[in-house]
């Protein structure tokens, strides 16, 4: 009688293992089977379009439409495709771009300058599905700010771009 409740556990044992594994197995066919993160199956193209700029800065739309194109395909798995084609477009504009504000200062007092600066930059955002005309993810005063050396400007525009791609891929992807 102990042998055949022994025998009993162990089948309810290797049914259980068997029924979680084909749960866990399911779980990763539907949290990967998704393309575009949150986005809408049929979206699977992508045009940027280049963001209005009214800063004084020329560079900051080249780098931030080329940030955010090879971002976005990378880590949402969509193509790049021109405006008319496009299964979904991102537009925006690059409202402020602030720069050296200083966050850190010369210990020497006869020298006045700053050894660390910040800069950061703000810009309307939107994805719209070309398809049904909806807005997909919206969001405006996206901020990013990044810290630089002395004369290394470019370094913290970069950080604060890449944490505004951030920004917009996690809206993205939370769009379920």
């Amino acid at each position: 009688m102990l042998r055949s409740g022994a025998g009993q556990a162990g089948r309810i044992f290797r049914a259980l293992m068997i029924a979680t594994a084909v749960v866990a197995l399911s779980a990763c066919g539907i949290r990967y089977g998704f393309t575009g993160g949150g986005l809408p199956r049929h979206v699977k193209t992508l045009a940027i379009i280049p963001f209005d700029n009214e800063t004084a800065s020329p560079e900051l739309q080249r780098e931030l439409g080329d940030l955010m194109r090879r971002e976005l395909q990378n880590r949402l798995g969509l193509r790049d495709a021109a405006e008319a084609t496009a299964d979904a477009v991102v537009r925006g504009t690059i409202k402020t771009y602030d720069v050296d504000v200083p966050t850190a200062y010369s210990s020497d007092p006869n020298q006045a300058l700053t050894s660390r600066r910040r800069l950061q930059v703000v810009v309307d955002i939107e994805i719209v599905d070309q398809t049904t005309g909806k807005t997909l993810w919206k969001r405006e005063g996206v901020r990013g700010e990044g810290e630089y050396a002395e004369r290394a400007e470019a370094e913290g525009r970069r950080m604060a771009l890449v944490r505004i791609v951030n920004d917009v891929i996690e809206g993205a992807q939370s769009q379920w």
